[in-house]
Order: C-alpha cells, then sequence, then structure tokens
C-alpha cells in the first residue's frame, strides 16, 4: 500500500510540470512471465486444508487506441502449480495435487489527459477464470466462472523513459467475490517502441505478477 501511495504521490506531481514528453501510448503488445497466488476454490471436510495455488507460466496482452480516448484491450495467461498440498488438522500434509491455471480477459477503457505528462484512466472488463485439478481422489477437476470488473487510475510519465500506472479495481462474479484489489506498474523505455514491463496486482483472495518486454507502435 505504501509503495502504491507513494507512486499515486509522484504521479500528481509530475502533472504539474511543464516538460514535453512523448504523448502516452495505449497502443501496444506484451508478452513475458507470469505468477498467480489464489484460493483453491474446493469443497474440503472439516480438519482438511489446502494450500494457496501459486502457479508460475506466461501472459499476452495487448491494446489498440480508437481515436484520441479511447482503447479497447485484452490478453491471456495460463500456469500451473504442480505440488499444492492438502492437510490434516494434527497430522501435516496427507496429500498433494496440480492445477493448471488460465485466464482470459477484454474490455474498454477511457483516458483523459491531465497534462502532457498524466492522465487518469477507467476501464471495464470482462474475465473469464479457469482452474483444472489432476491428482488422486479429485471428484470435481475444474472451476470455471466468469467476472466483471471496473477500474480507475492514473497513468504517466514519470521520467523520460520511465512510465508508472496505478489502478484501483472492483471484480465480481463467478470466481471473484466483491473484491477491491490495487494494479501497481511501470515501464522502462529503451527506445519509442521497446521497453521492460512490470505489473502486480493485489487482492485479498489473489494476487498476480507479471514481466515482460513491451512493443508500443
Amino acid at each position: 500500500m505504501k509503495k502504491q501511495l507513494a507512486l499515486a504521490l509522484a504521479l500528481a506531481a509530475a502533472s504539474t510540470s511543464a516538460a514535453a514528453y512523448d504523448r502516452l501510448s495505449h497502443t501496444y503488445v506484451e508478452a513475458g512471465f507470469a505468477h498467480q497466488q489464489a484460493e483453491v476454490p474446493v469443497l474440503a471436510p472439516v480438519g482438511v486444508t489446502v494450500d494457496d495455488m501459486k502457479a508460475n507460466g506466461g501472459f499476452i496482452n495487448g491494446s489498440i487506441a480508437v481515436g484520441e480516448k479511447f482503447y479497447v484491450f485484452g490478453g491471456y495467461q495460463k500456469g500451473k502449480d504442480d505440488s499444492i498440498a492438502v492437510n490434516f488438522e494434527g497430522f501435516g500434509k496427507i496429500g498433494e495435487f496440480e492445477i493448471d491455471a488460465q485466464q482470459a480477459h477484454g474490455g474498454v477503457g477511457y483516458g483523459h489527459q491531465l497534462s502532457d505528462r498524466v492522465q487518469w484512466t477507467g476501464e471495464v472488463s470482462f474475465l473469464r477464470t479457469r482452474f483444472k485439478a489432476k491428482g488422486e481422489d479429485i471428484t470435481q477437476d475444474t472451476a470455471e466462472g466468469d467476472d466483471y470488473r471496473a477500474s480507475l487510475g492514473l497513468r504517466g510519465n514519470l521520467a523520460r523513459n520511465f512510465e508508472g500506472w496505478i489502478k484501483a479495481n472492483y471484480t465480481d462474479g463467478d470466481m471473484y467475490d466483491q473484491e477491491f484489489s490495487g494494479t501497481l506498474g511501470g515501464l522502462i523505455k529503451f527506445n519509442d517502441n521497446w521497453g521492460i514491463v512490470a505489473e502486480g496486482e493485489f487482492g485479498s483472495d489473489q494476487k498476480q505478477y507479471r514481466l515482460g518486454v513491451r512493443w508500443s507502435f
């Protein structure tokens, strides 16, 4: 939370600068490594607990500007955790299983320019999530569902080669239960087109981290 507040203050301060910076682009493609942590949606007997899923994999995201203020975006990520422990109170670990996790999303956004360096953004999106379990004594191997998300945030150039953003999200539906989360991200720019992107999403039930390469055009 302190890091998110610090970035928000930095973005607000950046909006007062008169320096000329490149306009923020909403047209890009990015891909790389993804890590997802989530509570596993299982029905366990009394005394039995299941560790949280920690799935590693990859992602691909993209966005296309539609006019000067609107943009459409989407993405897909897939990961796997092959050693989720099943524990029994008083005995410890009694077994394990694996989960393949997939999530796709798509939506539309609006960006309002506050200055040459900063804009606020509003987004609405649809999420499709699927967990597939494999292991002994698994009676229901698939959990999947649809969710909807609304987001508000700030995005800005904090330096000539560094862009940052912060968002507050509300997600509800089949897999998320009225969850509030925060998104914190940054882009180190090598030139006008290429850069390294990092982003984290922090919620009470689910957390996601991404690190990859972005091509803006």
